[in-house]
């Protein structure tokens, strides 16, 4: 039985935790592209690092997973000594995966409603609407995120069920509004500047966008729950780009 492209990428992050090489085969290293500026390209085979990354004793844990044509995306927690939330992407080409992108960020939280990172609903549904759902994401990143149009905030998400998993947020849409309103010296707290990629499966959608947080050149991952045409639920990791000069491969964080 073929496992699917979420499960090959499951059974490969794993291998970080138990050592097995045998998930590694679905990586093609001959064209693998890294998007990670803090991880060398063609240094090490990933089998080879794996293995070494096992004997440290991580936790691996696929909280969720989708599938998006040749991309999967998914939601990890990972614990190299420190716990980490992060998502992953990965793009396949001819039953292997040939590019990754990644963002991580400490856990924290519970947050303000008692909400962790990762908890809520973990399994697609409503496959028939992801290219709607898709769309919504995509016009509320742009429209509301990036341009600034916050007056819109509410057409996009249902402010009676708005459920909130950033560590620093509550639920509600004025917690929301709160946070992207926030500004220090008349410069936005959280500023997005372009959005890069909008993945989706369903009822679930990722949009991959770049910007600043308090000043600082970062990428925003967030993963929104669609129901009944507007946003209902999210999770976010947020990551200071490093530097140009510290990167360790040249393919960009993007």
């Amino acid at each position: 039985m073929t496992l699917s492209k979420v499960d090959q990428i499951r059974a490969l992050l794993k291998s970080i935790e138990t050592g097995d090489p045998a998930p590694v085969a679905v990586v093609n290293e001959a064209k693998y592209v890294q998007h990670n500026p803090q991880t060398h390209e063609g240094s090490e085979g990933l089998a080879l690092l794996f293995k070494r990354l096992s004997k440290t004793e991580p936790r691996v844990n696929m909280v969720r997973g989708f599938e998006d044509g040749d991309f999967v995306f998914a939601q990890m927690e990972y614990d190299f000594a420190s716990r980490k939330i992060c998502f992953e992407v990965f793009r396949f080409q001819d039953g292997q995966t040939v590019e990754h992108w990644d963002n991580i960020q400490a856990r924290q939280g519970p947050n303000k409603s008692g909400r962790s990172m990762v908890d809520g609903p973990t399994e697609a549904t409503d496959h028939e609407l992801t290219e709607t759902n898709r769309s919504i994401v995509q016009s509320f990143a742009e429209t509301v995120l990036v341009v600034g149009l916050f007056e819109q905030l509410e057409d996009f998400v249902d402010a009676d069920t708005y459920i909130e998993h950033n560590p620093c947020l509550a639920d509600g849409v004025s917690s929301l509004r709160s946070a992207l309103l926030s500004t220090n010296d008349g410069e936005r707290h959280i500023d997005y500047h372009r959005v890069h990629r909008v993945l989706a499966e369903g009822n679930f959608v990722l949009c991959v966008c770049e910007g600043q947080l308090e000043g600082v050149h970062s990428s925003f991952y967030d993963l929104f729950r669609i129901a009944n045409g507007k946003i209902v639920e999210h999770w976010d990791t947020t990551e200071a780009i490093a530097p140009r000069d510290e990167w360790k491969n040249d393919n960009g964080k993007f």
